[in-house]
């Protein structure tokens, strides 16, 4: 489980296609004391590492990953988000986060607004229906409050401090971005029986 909150801006330092595709990852994590087989959201994606090294690690997707997720977007030099999961008594500083992708949105706006950076994002119809005014969203691993939905489009607002500490902060009209719903808003829906189960 993770938090939403960005601890690391890594880079994508080399990337290997095949039936399982190898990502390694330049990181200023302590590696050391990163286990093979730990978890990390890689822009919303949990991943478990493979492989490390002093200021590095590595990771394999399958295609399914592939499939639900814009990591076959990535090029070498991109700059990633990186979280590590939270620990019992960790500040839960964003919202409860599975890194697990739900679908890909796509930026349709992205709009100075005195230094804040305002986006607006279009979800894939299966998910708009999860995400609420004022509720929680996770875009690549970022958790960000929800401004305003109109259909399938919503609105999030990203301070300084984030676009400094994630990749959001250089968002482009058209770039797909990860988007994970809220746990919560899933299991109520389920429970109400409007998810389509």
């Amino acid at each position: 489980m993770f938090t939403g909150i960005v601890t690391d801006l890594g880079t994508l330092r080399a990337l290997k296609p095949g039936a399982v595709t190898r990502l390694e990852i330049a990181t200023a994590f302590n590696t050391d004391d990163i286990a093979l087989g730990a978890s990390v959201a890689c822009n919303g994606c949990c991943l478990s590492v493979v492989e490390k090294g002093a200021g590095w690690f590595a990771f394999e997707a399958a295609q399914e990953t592939l499939a639900v997720t814009t990591l076959k977007d990535w090029k070498v030099g991109d700059r990633i988000n990186l979280e590590r999961p939270m620990q019992v008594g960790d500040e839960l500083g964003g919202h409860i986060v599975a890194g697990h992708v739900d679908g890909i949105g796509t930026v349709v706006q992205a709009v100075d607004d005195q230094g804040s950076l305002r986006l607006t994002v279009e979800a894939p119809e299966n998910l708009a229906k999860y995400i609420a005014s004022k509720g929680s969203v996770t875009i690549d691993g970022v958790s960000l409050t929800v401004n305003e939905v109109s259909g399938r489009r919503f609105g999030v607002c990203l301070i300084p401090i984030t676009q400094e500490a994630t990749n959001l902060g250089k968002a482009v009209v058209g770039k797909r971005v990860n988007l994970e719903i809220d746990l919560i808003a899933r299991y109520v829906a389920r429970l109400l029986g409007q998810d389509g189960n």
